[in-house]
């Protein structure tokens, strides 16, 4: 998964077609109790650009989204918001994918 290095980029990443952004953090365990499972669901849905945005490194970006739990995923296309999973709790593999499935472009 790409990371995400500037809030320049991820302004560019939100207009493109398809984009999902992880936000997470080192430090979570929630966080990295799905890390293993992500390469398989990138590989799933494969139509999708996921990238990792690490939480402290860009508070203002989850401030401006209202990210105030992790891990927690933002979808994207063509500049508009069309999913969201945000919460503080764990989630699972099933849940990830549901959530993706739902999002309609």
């Amino acid at each position: 998964m790409k990371k995400l290095e500037s809030e320049v980029q991820f302004k560019e990443l939100v207009q493109q077609e398809k984009t999902i952004f992880l936000f997470s953090a080192d430090w979570c365990p929630d966080c990295r109790v799905i890390e293993p499972i992500l390469p398989e669901i990138e590989q799933k849905y494969d139509q999708w650009t996921f990238i990792y945005v690490d939480r402290d490194d860009f508070i203002d970006i989850c401030s401006d989204h209202n990210i105030f739990g992790i891990p927690s995923f933002l979808a994207f296309s063509k500049g508009s918001e069309v999913g969201r999973f945000v919460s503080k709790d764990a989630k699972t593999q099933q849940e990830i994918e549901t959530f993706i499935n739902q999002i309609s472009v």
